[in-house]
Order: C-alpha cells, then sequence, then structure tokens
C-alpha cells in the first residue's frame, strides 16, 4: 500500500468517531481497559492497527492536523505503567509481566479533529491484547476527545 494512501486511510479514520479503515480497527475492549472508568470514560476511544508504530508516524507525518510542539511523535521507550497510565482498569502487574524486561515504544501527540475538537493521541507498540495474556505486534491508538 502507498503511503499516500495509508496517509489518507489514517486521516479518514481520525476524522470518524472510530476509525474504521481498512487498517485500524475499534477496539472497545481496550479501551474499556486503558481508560478511566466514570463520566470521562466516553471521551476515550481505542484501536489498533497492524502497522508497527514507525510504519505509523510515517503515515502521519504529513498530516495537517497534528499539532507539531517539541517533542510531540517522538517515539520512547517507556515503562508500561508511563505508556498506559494510572487511570485506567487494568491489571498493572499483570501488563508489567507481560512485557518482561522489554518495553513499549510510546509517541503522544495533539490533533486537531475536523470539527476542532482537540484530539490527544497516544500510541503504543506492542501492545496487550484485551486478555493481557499477549503482545499484539502492530499500534494501539488511544484517543482522549476534549471538546
Amino acid at each position: 500500500m502507498a503511503w499516500t494512501t495509508t496517509l489518507v486511510i489514517l486521516a479518514a479514520a481520525a476524522a470518524a468517531p472510530g476509525p474504521t479503515a481498512a487498517s485500524w480497527r475499534d477496539a472497545p475492549a481496550l479501551a474499556a481497559l486503558f481508560a478511566p472508568a466514570g463520566p470521562r470514560a466516553p471521551a476515550y476511544r481505542a484501536s489498533v492497527s497492524p502497522l508497527d508504530l514507525d510504519a505509523v508516524l510515517r503515515a502521519l507525518a504529513d498530516d495537517p492536523a497534528l499539532v507539531r510542539a517539541p517533542g510531540a511523535w517522538e517515539p520512547r521507550a517507556l515503562p508500561p505503567t508511563d505508556a498506559f497510565g494510572l487511570a485506567g482498569r487494568y491489571d498493572r502487574l499483570r501488563v508489567a509481566r507481560l512485557y518482561g524486561s522489554r518495553q513499549p515504544r510510546v509517541a503522544r501527540g495533539a490533533r486537531l479533529a475536523d470539527d476542532g475538537a482537540l484530539e490527544t493521541w497516544t500510541l503504543i507498540s506492542p501492545y496487550p491484547d484485551a486478555t493481557l495474556r499477549r503482545l499484539e505486534p502492530g499500534t494501539l491508538l488511544l484517543v482522549l476527545r476534549r471538546r
């Protein structure tokens, strides 16, 4: 697939309520694990892609809606609790054991949606499956939408 096609798919997916293009699929079970519970939960969504983090970042490189702040969109290896945060209902010890001595690669940044809403994006690769039993080789996208 050409990078321009991937970029178009990613841009269309980001504008929709949840990524529905071929390279992204909704992952509500992962949103339920890693997003906070309660009244803030509907502001979050999760999607997964079979592409690794570097391929996703290359596809996003020309997206004019990305907010280009210093340090944004730069991949970093982080401990799992830093990657996934502390607000979700996931089992932190199980996720730490799942990664073992490895660390997930994480890129964060903001994006302006077509309607002007600010979205905070967290990209994580590899990512745990919903059972927290294995790591998937693609990329998890966690989005917090602020109105």
